[in-house]
């Protein structure tokens, strides 16, 4: 790892048969991404620390110090501040490098994007091996959006090539999901054919009193709220059930939380 970044002379160790720059150098006045920082070990992790507060470096075999201007990107898997006080990331390098912070969310908190990617994934490898599947039936996408995608977009990348390859016809439906999906999906309420009102049945039925009438949110609210219980707390499973998108969801509850604690 150390030659990798920082660069090695010839015959600084068995198989230098040639100098190398290093990842670092030649990202001299641009971005040097490293991707995984959470699984660099403490000594590499000292090293990395001492080249972003001097900006130098030392080439593996070599006494010479050389200037680096570069622009440090990272990302990892892990929660870097647990990691820190588990003592497997340096703190002094944690604040050197967490000045900017992004956090991409998992899948599952992503509302649409699970069938925005979905269809992408599908589309390519349809291409590729020449089948006719382009989109997915509504029972389909309402299971893929309550899973909650544990392996994020590329075990959803790999779900839909295993489709593809195994599958024939022009719609993913609901049997050529992999059962995992179902096991931990709530699957959606049966669609009902649309019925008369009450009154074109029963000419003679009471009529309704005003009082008796509840204010739309209230209804809104009463289902989401009993979608949500029914779900195991889970909103995306909520959502498949009822039929919305996620966020809608999400706003509601975050506009009903809001309006009971104002700040």
């Amino acid at each position: 790892m150390e030659s990798e970044i920082f660069g090695h002379v010839k015959g600084a160790f068995t198989g230098a048969s040639n100098d190398r720059k290093g990842a670092a150098l030649q990202a001299d006045g641009g971005t040097l991404f490293l991707d995984e920082i959470g699984e660099m070990d403490l000594a590499m992790q000292t090293k990395l620390l001492r080249f972003l507060q001097e900006k130098t470096v030392q080439r593996v075999g070599e006494d010479t110090l050389r200037r680096a201007d570069v622009r440090i990107v990272c990302a990892t898997n892990r929660d870097p501040q647990a990691e820190v006080l588990a003592g497997r990331f340096r703190e002094d390098l944690f604040y050197r490098l967490h000045v900017v912070p992004l956090e991409l969310p998992p899948l599952r908190e992503r509302d649409g994007d699970v069938l925005l990617l979905a269809r992408h994934f599908l589309e390519l490898s349809a291409k590729e091996d020449g089948k006719a599947l382009k989109g997915f039936s509504p029972d389909a996408e309402a299971v893929m959006l309550a899973y909650p995608w544990p392996g994020n977009v590329r075990q959803l990348q790999n779900v839909i090539r295993s489709i593809v390859v195994l599958n024939d016809g022009e719609t993913v439906t609901l049997d050529m999901l992999p059962k995992t999906l179902w096991s931990q999906s709530a699957p959606p309420p049966p669609r009902r054919a649309p019925q008369s009102p009450p009154e074109a049945h029963h000419p003679a039925s009471r009529p309704v009193a005003a009082t008796e009438i509840r204010p739309l949110e209230d209804v809104i609210r009463s289902a989401i709220e009993g979608a949500i219980d029914a779900c195991g707390g889970s909103i995306p499973r909520a959502a498949a059930a009822l039929q919305v998108s996620p966020s809608t969801i999400y706003r509601r509850v975050e506009g009903w939380r809001a309006a009971e604690h104002p700040k």
